[in-house]
């Protein structure tokens, strides 16, 4: 399956992760292109199994979101690449931003955790993140990426095996 390498794709998949469903009209409006060039960026991302139509009663409007289907491309990959993306775009472009909005807070930190811990650790991320991610829009807040990977290191050298346990 090829990736959503075209930008305007890309564009329209972060606009999904954002909203959950749009329209082709909904996107072109947010995104600033033709209705009718959204639509067909859609329909091309539908062909490769990374978004499909949502079922409306209204035969005139075509709702879209991403897929999930159980063997269909790997959406966690996905959203990996769109973070990576849109975390380059915004070293590129941050310049532009209003004042305010001109730092981020991009870090990163090893940890050393028990087993049991990195799940511990990873849901306590997940319910501060939710309080943020399920508010109301306001007119100052923007969307901002909240990215956290908790993973073991492996060893740098050639082998892959775990360190033994002494």
């Amino acid at each position: 399956m090829p990736p959503p390498v075209h930008p305007i794709r890309t564009e329209l998949l972060g606009l999904l992760r954002e909203r959950k469903t749009v329209t082709a009209t909904e996107a072109a409006k947010q995104l600033g292109y033709s209705s009718g060039l959204c639509s067909f960026h859609l329909r091309q991302l539908a062909r490769y199994g990374y978004v499909e139509e949502v079922g409306t009663t209204d035969g005139r409007v075509r709702p879209w979101r991403l897929a999930v289907p159980a063997d269909g491309p790997d959406l966690g990959l996905l959203a990996r690449e769109l973070e990576d993306e849109g975390y380059q775009r915004w070293l590129q472009q941050k310049h532009t931003a209003p004042e305010e909005w001109m730092t981020d807070e991009a870090f990163s930190s090893v940890l050393f955790l028990e087993p049991e811990e990195l799940g511990e650790v990873a849901a306590q991320i997940r319910a501060l993140v939710a309080r943020y991610a399920t508010r109301e829009p306001t007119p100052t807040a923007r969307p901002v990426a909240a990215v956290t990977r908790l993973f073991p290191l492996l060893p740098v050298e050639e082998k892959t095996s775990w360190p033994s346990e002494s």
